[in-house]
């Protein structure tokens, strides 16, 4: 081999150590860049660990740390005009919808043994001319301890069926066609306030007046018309003593039986300011048609 040739061999090493000896350089660097980042992403996180440290708040495992916010602030946000269908208000919607369903299963349970309770006594009255008639005044007392039952439970009911028009007409409806404003400007605050401590909105009265109008006046009807047919079929002799029961004369009878039935349709029929949110009271038959 020439001399030539060795000094440029010399040359190329020397080059390739510089240039070796150059990248080992770089990469020290950008490892310890990359420490140094590591260390101090870990003072940050420790800063505001021990920062926090008398709240309780700790990082989780991802390292982020939770604000303090004052109590005012807390849900901030949750309903928020651009919430998505799986944000916070469609899981509260979703859940008073159904304790509303919870409720109303309870009501169509007290209605089904009013009308299975009314249909055996009307058979088993006319099943025999020898069946005494205060059965048929049995069943109408039983009735009644039905109605009151069901409207102790419709006043629950009404708890969550407000909410869940409250929600409807002041959120969901805007939110469907925004030229309607909302029904109440104040829904948020009335929505937090029954939250935080939960009313009954409507009166006994009222709920007596809402059963009496769906279910219950008929079926009082029905076991009085089933009575006087009774009376007027099987008894001895004509009113008011065939309505007699043993030393109660009948026109003691006929007078609790009246008053019993002109009560409830005073209290179904006066004219009074409903409380009830959602009773389906107005009627438009062509409104899907405009």
């Amino acid at each position: 081999m020439s001399s030539d040739d060795g000094g440029v061999d010399r040359d190329t090493a020397g080059n390739g150590a510089s240039d070796a000896a150059s990248a080992g350089s770089g990469s020290s660097a950008s490892e310890a860049d990359a420490s140094a980042s590591d260390a101090s992403a870990s003072d940050a996180r420790a800063s505001a660990t021990t920062g926090n440290g008398e709240a309780g708040i700790s990082p989780d495992a991802s390292g982020y740390v939770p604000t303090d916010l004052p109590p005012s602030e807390v849900g901030k946000g949750l309903f928020a005009d651009d919430m998505a269908p799986s944000s916070a208000f469609a899981h509260l919607y979703r859940g008073e919808v159904h304790r509303m369903n919870r409720w109303r299963v309870r009501l169509d349970r007290t209605t089904k043994w009013g009308v299975m309770m009314s249909a055996a006594v009307v058979t088993y009255a006319f099943s025999s001319s020898t069946q005494p008639h205060f059965i048929v005044l049995i069943g109408i007392g039983t009735l009644l301890t039905f109605l009151g039952m069901e409207a102790h439970r419709y006043r629950a009911y009404d708890v969550w069926r407000s909410r869940v028009r409250l929600l409807q007409e002041n959120a969901i409806a805007p939110g469907l066609d925004p030229s309607y404003d909302v029904d109440d400007e104040n829904w948020r605050r009335q929505l937090a306030r029954d939250y935080r401590k939960p009313e009954v909105k409507i009166t006994f009265e009222e709920a007596l007046a809402h059963r009496l109008r769906r279910v219950y006046l008929p079926l009082l009807f029905l076991l009085v018309a089933t009575w006087a047919a009774h009376v007027s079929t099987f008894g001895n002799g004509g009113l008011p003593e065939s309505a007699a029961i043993g030393a109660v004369p009948g026109v003691l009878v006929l007078g609790a039986i009246g008053t019993v039935v002109g009560g409830a349709v005073v209290v179904a029929f006066r004219p009074r300011e409903w409380q009830a949110k959602g009773e389906l009271r107005d009627r438009n038959i062509a409104a899907w048609d405009d």
